[in-house]
């Protein structure tokens, strides 16, 4: 019996030994040993590279200190509608690694929902009740310690920007990322105090690539992009968030504070900005402790370069407004500078296919706001866009034409690059700053045209030159620097009301961009107090030019064929003016008030007024009229098919005719922009809403009488115009019948539509069998046709062909 325990020990010391051993040979190596040969790279996250294997071997020593995660993208693929631009930022995080045994997590931390509180249990409580998000997980390579070595390599090769999908989702084909063609890049991954950079060149792989992606890849069934990382230290204390006010012209950001009083709204609300503070607080003037710098990509070349330096330095007098000192600068970006090295606040040039938009965006802080970098891209076409449009307008045959457009073009690039600017120092747009005398760059301003009689521009006034007074205010809100909260609550609410006295107008994107937006302020490019009188003059400045064009308008050496892409801006000049003029029919007045908890004031919202509404229906029934939309025998015979060498293109105007100028189709896609936003659902369900709550308001029945007498019901015509016509009748009819065949469509407004819809298809049925000419009887009976499909079979599908787009417009 008592020789069953030694036996016991006997058989257990055995495996006592392989386990021990086996637990020995799992023990990761020393982290000397793993990185022999390795080359060191010191700085905020020491790293080492792997010349033999690529890899990037990262120690971490830091556990649970959170840190700043962003991703960008360093080389794009060079096209506005695919949306995937140099430089292009990815958003920032704030990150942790945490270790757990042999494993590394690096975790985004929820900073959705919080707690403002002192009490840890009130912290963590929140925490718990919301999920994190583990980014990715590591396998220790090595150890010493508390520090230890991962792999970074694989997470540095990953799809974090989405290329695949972006590219999936624009419909260009089925690419995944090919490891085997992508590697760390070296030459861009650096190391400093503060920040860690990587950068890696990464390949994706597709099958059946879209037009877009074949344009701009020179084999398209692979794709390689640059994608960088950073690793960045969190801004340390000293910043102090401000409040967001929908009045104060910035971008709000928010969180869910649970720690909030019941009787308080839990949504924070905070804006961005950058930090800065005066070196002597106590003084009217002072130079910044550390001030705003951005840098130009030395890239730009000049005249370009020297445009954008003036127009981004523009916001250093609204900071000198306030008592800063030369606390905003703008300088060239140093050689051995990376723009993607998250120290440097960059403006970019940026180069595509085609023309696209330039857009401002920051690296933020989440858990404060503090704007840390700012990124602004600018695409390199759009200059040449303003060429085109002023080429368009006056020629180039006079002496100094040439100047005079350049002139306009650089005046739009300092304006843009001030605009740009302007969203990287958090600032929103001000889409109705035109009616205040352009008092703001962050609208978007359509080039005020005076030509004289003779064609000759007066480039000087085309763009504003400087900020408007709704930027020096904008900036006084976010960056005037206070000394206590209650200074800077006063102080805050003193510069609102000097925006209410000074009568400064605030509307921006939700209401600017929605197609049934109904703020008669509310609308990009346009100019002008009054929305009417401006689409007035602009269609004088149309016709005026459309009487010149010609072979003058183009430069020695182009065939006369490139005239009809030169002619695109010019004939569709009107476009934004309609636009805004859309907005005054079943439009109101309102402004981003906020109660201040005394005195409510009264007519929030009101309607806008009958006869402005009517007058507004005017206007644009002048540009669906036969004279306006027809091109002139002249044009027509100028303007030859393309010559070899030379082909259509998104410039270029739309046809049926698979050749040379189609002007009903031109004349088709114009009158679709008038109509399309005047039959828009929405603005008509607002057009009843408004009646049946005013009946001295225009009512749908006013509107849709007024568009039939102006199109169906009009005199014919005989010839182009008549063809015109035609044209917009068509439009008309497939415009009506849209609302009716969609489910969007608010039932009272389809009722409205069918009863005028019933009407025409009396009067078509007498005049069907009453006029004479094929050419009208087709037209009139194909009408017919159209309507029983729908009234008889319910039929879903048009038997008329769709108006075809307009080329795209914006940017300009």
């Amino acid at each position: 019996m008592k020789m069953l325990p030694q036996l016991g020990l006997a058989l257990l010391l055995p495996f006592l030994m392989v386990t021990s051993v086996a637990q020995a040979a799992d023990a990761p190596p020393a982290i000397a040993e793993a990185v022999a040969g390795a080359q060191l790279q010191e700085g905020y996250f020491d790293f080492y590279y792997q010349p033999n294997s690529g890899q990037i071997l990262l120690a971490v020593d830091r556990w649970d200190e959170e840190f700043l995660y962003t991703s960008a993208l360093a080389t794009g693929v060079g096209s506005n509608d695919i949306g995937l631009d140099r430089g292009q930022l990815g958003g920032g995080r704030v990150v942790k690694f945490e270790r757990h045994g042999n494993k590394v997590f690096l975790k985004h931390i929820n900073l959705d929902y919080r707690a403002d509180s002192d009490s840890a249990a009130e912290r963590l409580s929140v925490q718990e009740a919301f999920a994190e998000s583990i980014l990715a997980g590591f396998d220790v390579e090595a150890a010493d310690g508390d520090s230890v070595l991962i792999d970074l390599t694989d997470f540095l090769l990953s799809d974090v920007h989405g290329v695949a999908s972006t590219l999936a989702r624009s419909q260009q084909g089925s690419y995944s990322l090919d490891k085997q063609r992508s590697a760390v890049y070296m030459d861009r991954t650096r190391n400093f105090p503060l920040n860690s950079e990587f950068e890696a060149q990464l390949t994706f792989a597709g099958s059946q690539p879209g037009a877009l992606i074949r344009s701009v890849t020179p084999s398209p069934g692979s794709v390689t992009v640059r994608q960088h990382h950073s690793f960045v230290q969190l801004p340390g204390p000293g910043y102090e968030a401000r409040a967001f006010h929908p009045e104060s012209g910035f971008w709000s950001r928010s969180y869910e504070d649970f720690a909030a009083p019941i009787n308080e709204d839990m949504t924070r609300r905070y804006i961005s900005r950058h930090r800065l503070h005066k070196r002597n607080p106590q003084a009217a003037r002072s130079e910044a402790v550390e001030p705003i710098i951005y840098y130009l990509d030395a890239g730009v070349p000049e005249p370009v370069r020297s445009a954008l330096l003036d127009g981004a330095r523009w916001w250093n007098d609204a900071f000198a407004a306030i008592g800063f000192d030369n606390a905003f600068q703008v300088e060239i970006l140093p050689e051995d500078a990376d723009p993607m090295d998250i120290r440097y606040n960059v403006i970019q040039w940026v180069h595509r296919s085609t023309r696209g938009w330039s857009y401002g965006s920051s690296v933020t802080d989440p858990r404060t706001g503090e704007i840390i970098k700012g990124k602004v891209t600018l695409g390199s076409l759009r200059v040449r866009q303003d060429y085109r449009i002023a080429q368009s307008l006056i020629g180039l045959a006079q002496e100094g034409s040439d100047e005079a457009i350049q002139e306009l073009a650089l005046s739009r690039i300092r304006q843009l690059s001030a605009h740009e600017v302007g969203h990287t120092l958090g600032i929103a747009h001000n889409f109705a700053a035109s009616v205040n005398s352009r008092a703001s760059v962050m609208d978007y301003p359509h080039p005020a045209l005076e030509v004289s009689d003779a064609g000759v521009l007066d480039a000087l006034n085309a763009y504003d030159v400087g900020l408007g007074q709704w930027d020096f205010q904008t900036i006084k809100y976010g960056y005037a620097e206070y000394a206590t909260q209650l200074e800077e609550a006063v102080g805050l609410a003193a510069t609102l009301q000097e925006n209410k006295d000074a009568g400064l107008y605030f509307i921006s994107d939700a209401d600017s961009r929605a197609p049934g937006g109904g703020h008669p302020l509310a609308h990009m490019w346009d100019n002008g107090a009054d929305p009417v009188t401006e689409l007035e003059r602009l269609l004088d400045v149309r016709s005026a030019a459309l009487q010149r064009f010609g072979a003058q308008n183009l430069r020695a050496g182009q065939p006369y064929a490139e005239l009809e892409e030169i002619l695109v801006p010019l004939y569709f000049l009107h476009r934004y003016q309609v636009e805004a003029v859309h907005r005054l029919i079943g439009g109101m007045y309102y402004e981003y008030s906020v109660y201040d908890g005394e005195s409510a004031e009264p007519e929030q919202v009101s309607p806008i007024a009958a006869a402005d509404q009517m007058r507004a229906l005017d206007a644009l029934m002048q540009t669906l009229a036969p004279d306006v939309l027809a091109l002139s025998p002249q044009i027509l015979a100028t303007i030859p098919p393309k010559p070899v060498g030379y082909s259509r293109n998104r410039e270029s105007f739309p046809l049926r005719t698979s050749l040379g100028l189609d002007f009903a189709t031109i004349a088709e896609t114009a009158a679709d922009h008038t109509l399309s936003g005047i039959l828009q659902g929405e603005r008509l369900a607002r057009l009843i809403n408004q009646h049946s709550l005013d009946p001295t308001l225009p009512s749908i029945q006013d509107v849709l009488d007024r568009l039939l007498n102006s199109s169906w019901f009009a005199e014919r015509s005989a010839g182009q115009s008549g063809r015109v016509q035609q044209a917009v009748n068509n439009v008309v009819l497939y415009r009506m019948l849209a609302l009716l065949r969609s489910d969007d469509t608010d039932n009272q407004v389809k009722a409205a539509v069918n009863l005028a819809l019933r009407d025409l298809e009396i009067w078509l049925d007498d005049e069907a069998d009453d006029v004479s000419g094929n050419d009208w009887r087709g037209h009139y009976r194909m009408a017919l046709d159209e309507l029983e499909n729908w009234s008889d079979n319910g039929a879903m599908e048009s038997l008329m062909s769709a108006p075809l787009a307009m080329p795209p417009g914006a940017p300009i």
